[in-house]
């Protein structure tokens, strides 16, 4: 006879990535509004992070969440480091390595990425500023080769900022995430 899990028990079973799933469905729909993820979402994410994983795992828990914490930062910093993304959108993200660790958030990071540059795309198409954005992007990609300098990039991305479409990539990191819950088995 086989068992397949109800979904309360699915529940129980995976309260830690539901409870992430909406924390990161929050996240998103903070970030599509007000084009930030707060700090008083992000820093409990993380630290509830690290507590879950030592009272279930114990100090072996709580280093591979610490782990996870610095993959997450370690993905988004360069991006935030030149300009290209905000802080809380980095803060987000360790706060999924937080409860997910390394690997996971790592897996997590990539579905993001292709889900964020889908969505990019598909805000230049609509608003029809196909050339103005190409343009913009290989101009950004020729100060990032030629300058190298993450405060002289910085200083630019922020003068460049008001002319720029902005994507709130919490959007992107929640779709990602829960879809590579998804796939992965993990929300079941």
């Amino acid at each position: 006879m086989s068992f397949v899990p109800t979904l309360p028990c699915a529940l129980i079973d995976h309260w830690q990535i539901w409870l992430l799933s909406a924390v990161l469905v929050l996240a998103a729909v903070i970030d599509g509004w007000k084009l930030k993820v707060p700090n008083w979402l992000t820093f409990p994410l993380v630290i509830g992070g690290w507590a879950a994983s030592t009272i279930g795992y114990g100090w072996a828990g709580l280093e591979w969440s610490l782990l996870g914490t610095a993959t997450g930062l370690a993905l988004l910093l360069p991006a935030y480091a030149i300009g290209g993304m905000g802080a809380g959108d980095v803060k987000l993200l360790a706060g999924v390595g937080a409860w997910v660790w390394g690997t996971t958030t790592f897996y997590a990071f990539c579905v993001s990425a292709i889900v964020g540059g889908v969505l990019a795309v598909g805000m230049v198409l609509v608003r029809r500023q196909w050339h103005r954005h190409v343009t913009q992007f290989f101009g950004i990609l020729y100060e990032i080769l030629l300058i190298r300098n993450p405060s002289k990039l910085s200083a630019i991305a922020a003068e460049r900022k008001p002319s720029m479409m902005l994507l709130p990539y919490g959007i992107p990191i929640a779709v990602g995430t829960i879809a590579y819950f998804v796939w992965s088995g993990m929300l079941i």
